[in-house]
């Protein structure tokens, strides 16, 4: 069935997943009840109101001809610059590069420090270039990387399927080097969550993480479905372009960055319980690693199982558990040193929550918050738009979120 041929209710629910809400949200927003969101979403209820269509349509921040799979009446706007990313992804005829092995590390080096300080707008000028460079440059670890950054990029623009495209071809370059194919395996579950796709999700990252983590720290083997590589080979070199990602320490980090979302793959599929389990076991592996000094990029250590533990309690609906943990993962040193990716990403996470909850001063504040630690994860990340008019409609709106509303275009 194309998307063309869905039932409008399926194309609510699919937006509504993609705009990271849950039906209460969608129904607190609508003014309407959480049972008539999922009667709705499940053609129960049909959505025949045109007046209604538009208001719902409004809420998801897309045209109404996109829930009635009419084609829309203008184009959608695409994020400058993804055009020439998806053009360099369409390239395959792409000559040798001219430049020496150690410049095109230090690229991909300079593109992944670009990302962890959410530096979009020179990565999304960097990444064609730095994609035609490495495709041309005949080495699958380099071109795993620019894969892999480039994934991570278009997951942040909201361009959910470009971004699966980017990270499954960053697993083929990878095959060969399992850790590193683990640490794409990352970039794969988060392009597949942001489409709404928690399921396939959950069950990639399970594929990969009892090949990537020691046996002692497996998951039960009714978990485990298909193979993945040799880890007799050789391991790859690190995101700097330098050494190899390899070592306890390292497999670990990256094995259990793969539980946190499994987990929260499992929470977005409404397997709370499973959720649980699974950042329980990434706890378990989170023990004496810090998160702030991993080669591997992954932030992983304690305070990220924390913040998983966060997002997983306010998936089944305890907001007040997970602002309570919130408050206290904020307050720790180990949280001001992880990159200002992670930090300012999680906290459009909990403006979401502190909204959830009803709590718009929280919200506001979470959202100044997210600006100062990284700019680009509020103004120019699709996801934020939400959150900052719903906090930007209260009387008297916060100062802070009000400029925000005028920087991301949101004039009321």
């Amino acid at each position: 069935m194309s998307s063309d041929d869905l039932p409008i209710g399926r194309r609510v629910a699919g937006w509504r997943v993609r705009r990271s809400m849950t039906q209460q949200m969608l129904a607190d927003r609508l003014r309407r009840s959480k049972s008539w969101v999922d009667k709705v979403e499940r053609g129960v209820r049909p959505l025949d109101r045109y007046s209604v269509i538009q208001e719902v349509a409004g809420v998801l921040r897309v045209d109404p001809e996109v829930l009635l799979g009419q084609p829309p009446s203008a184009p959608a706007s695409t994020p400058a610059g993804v055009d020439d990313i998806r053009a360099a992804l369409a390239r395959y005829d792409t000559p040798p590069t001219s430049l020496h092995m150690h410049e095109l590390r230090r690229q991909i080096g300079h593109a992944w420090l670009a990302y962890q300080h959410a530096n979009y707008p020179q990565l999304v000028r960097a990444v064609p270039s730095l994609l035609d460079a490495a495709q041309g440059a005949g080495s699958p670890e380099v071109l795993t990387q620019a894969y892999r950054v480039t994934a991570l990029l278009l997951v942040k623009l909201d361009e959910a399927d470009l971004a699966w495209l980017a990270a499954d071809r960053a697993m083929g370059a990878a095959q060969d080097a399992p850790v590193l194919a683990a640490t794409v395996a990352v970039a794969v579950a988060q392009a597949l969550r942001a489409s709404g796709r928690d399921r396939l999700a959950l069950s990639a990252t399970l594929t990969v993480v009892n090949r990537t983590l020691p046996p002692a720290l497996h998951l039960s083997d009714q978990e485990v479905c298909g193979t993945f590589g040799d880890h007799s080979r050789r391991e790859p070199l690190d995101h700097r372009g330098g050494g190899e990602c390899r070592g306890d320490r390292r497999t670990r980090a990256v094995g259990g960055t793969l539980l946190v979302q499994a987990a929260l793959a499992a929470a977005g599929c409404g397997e709370h319980h499973r959720a649980t389990e699974l950042i329980d076991r990434a706890a378990g592996v989170a023990v004496d690693l810090r998160g702030y000094d991993d080669s591997c990029g992954t932030s992983f250590g304690p305070v990220a199982v924390d913040m998983a533990r966060v997002l997983v309690a306010a998936q089944r609906g305890d907001a007040d558990s997970a602002l309570a943990r919130h408050t206290t993962i904020v307050r720790r040193e180990v949280w001001r040193r992880l990159p200002a990716e992670y930090r300012g990403a999680y906290l459009l996470d909990a403006a979401r929550i502190y909204l959830h909850a009803g709590d718009l001063r929280g919200a506001a504040r979470a959202l100044v918050d997210a600006d100062s630690v990284a700019p680009a994860e509020v103004r120019w990340r699709p996801l934020a738009r939400t959150p900052i008019a719903d906090v930007a409609r209260a009387k008297p709106a916060s100062a802070g979120v009000a400029r925000l509303a005028t920087l991301v275009g949101l004039t009321r």
